[in-house]
């Protein structure tokens, strides 16, 4: 998969896998004999629902620390959020003052 691509969101589940690595490889071979793609071609989608029904855990995992990630980005955006604000409020308090005193 190229990441330089920009895709669009599901558009991932639709890839074709390629065996690049070992582990790609050893993945691909067993969802392909699972699934039995008549284009012999193995899309993520395919992956993804092979790791549901057989390694629920993993994909479990990967969901949990996913949602952990963006939660703690979501505060972590707030936060500087929250500060901007605060600092944007003080320049124009100031500002209001020089004009005041001129």
């Amino acid at each position: 998969m190229n990441t330089n691509q920009s895709i669009e969101v599901g558009e991932s589940l639709k890839q074709v896998v390629e065996p690049d690595t070992d582990m790609k490889n050893v993945i691909l071979e067993y969802v392909g004999e699972k699934l039995n793609p008549k284009d012999e071609l193995v899309t993520v989608e395919m992956i993804v629902e092979t790791m549901m029904a057989e390694f629920p855990e993993f994909l479990l995992a990967v969901a949990e620390e996913n949602w952990i990630r963006g939660y703690h980005q979501a505060l972590t955006d707030v936060e500087k959020g929250w500060e901007i604000n605060q600092q944007n409020k003080a320049t124009a308090a100031l500002d209001e003052n020089n004009n005041k005193n001129v």
